[in-house]
């Protein structure tokens, strides 16, 4: 039994967010795993994407992802871009909640990427450019959370 299942926003919020030159979000493919021993799955870029030394850039992946609680998607660049790159993740690590999901922008998910290093990344609409990775995470005995996320990245905890 899986704990997640990966699913493309509307393309209504598509709309919205896509980068103009984007793929239509129906033919983005959905993460995978490369092979059966695979940890991370694979997101593509639905667009052409450079990110130029010392330039961060905004990939919107057109992708949401349901999860059962208690458990988390982390997200970091695939290893070949940090090695041959030094390209990471602005936010260094994303974290995707499971009530992201049921957040006002439909749980888009987003990857801003950060180039610190000498030369520009260039990435083809279709390249596998960053990981998702699920796990589960533990409460505290005392936990007293009860919150409900509306909003999107960075809104929680914001009145």
């Amino acid at each position: 039994m899986g704990i997640a299942a990966f699913m493309h926003i509307s393309p209504d919020r598509w709309a919205m967010d896509a980068i103009p030159g984007s793929m239509a979000v129906e033919s983005i493919p959905l993460p995978r795993r490369a092979t059966s021993g695979s940890a991370g799955y694979d997101f593509v870029t639905p667009v052409d994407v450079t990110v130029a030394p010392g330039e961060d850039k905004l990939i919107p992946t057109g992708i949401r992802c349901e999860m059962q609680p208690g458990w988390v998607l982390l997200l970091f660049p695939r290893s070949s871009i940090g090695f041959k790159y030094d390209v990471r993740l602005s936010n260094t690590v994303g974290v995707i909640d499971s009530d992201y999901f049921h957040a006002d922008n439909e749980g888009h998910i987003m990857v801003k990427l950060r180039n610190p290093g000498p030369k520009p990344l260039v990435l083809s609409a279709g390249d596998r450019f960053c990981q998702g990775i699920f796990l589960p995470y533990g409460i505290t005995t005392d936990d007293a959370a009860d919150g409900e996320r509306t909003g999107g990245m960075g809104s929680t905890g914001k009145k």
